[in-house]
């Protein structure tokens, strides 16, 4: 297992684009990475449900998600469509040591188009927790930070105050 380091806000890095995957061959060391160290990151954090490349240093159009019900990998995934509803969100970040969340609106459904871990294509609509999530990591993907959505800086409470007040148990960030 490697478990890399997660950068941190404020590392330029993670202001960056990152560049599209053009040969799928060469991701085994990006996408183990990105599974151990989500993995760790949940078991550290007790949440989180997916990782960005660039968090981890890499700039490559890659994302993971694993949770109980489905573990799956997203390479140059890109939001197709996005619904005019939106809706609140507490979101928090690996890269914020998730020690403070912000809340932030996120478009209640999304579709992505995006190629699996083999370079197969697939579109699929997202709802709700799924859609704001994928939001969150396709930012990364941009060089974009949930902070940077911050409307109201009364809008921002550390993690114990989050955890008291907003958290749903079995629900992560």
């Amino acid at each position: 297992m490697v478990v890399k380091e997660v950068l941190l806000l404020g590392d330029p890095t993670l202001r960056e684009a990152s560049e599209p995957v053009t040969d799928f061959v060469e991701l085994a060391d990006v996408l183990a990475d990105l599974k151990d160290t989500l993995t760790w990151a949940q078991e550290s954090y007790g949440m989180g449900r997916a990782a960005a490349a660039p968090q981890l240093g890499y700039l490559k159009r890659v994302v993971y998600v694993q949770m109980s019900e489905r573990s799956f990998y997203l390479v140059n995934p890109e939001i197709v469509r996005r619904s005019e509803e939106t809706f609140e969100v507490w979101d928090s970040c690996f890269s914020l040591e998730a020690a403070f969340f912000v809340k932030i609106p996120r478009h209640r459904i999304i579709t992505v188009e995006y190629r699996d871990e083999d370079g197969g294509s697939h579109v699929e609509e997202f709802r709700d927790d799924m859609s704001e999530l994928l939001q969150h990591e396709i930012d990364h993907l941009d060089g974009v930070m949930c902070s940077d959505y911050l409307r109201d800086p009364r809008d921002i409470v550390m993690k114990v105050e989050w955890e008291k007040r907003y958290r749903t148990p079995g629900i992560g960030m």
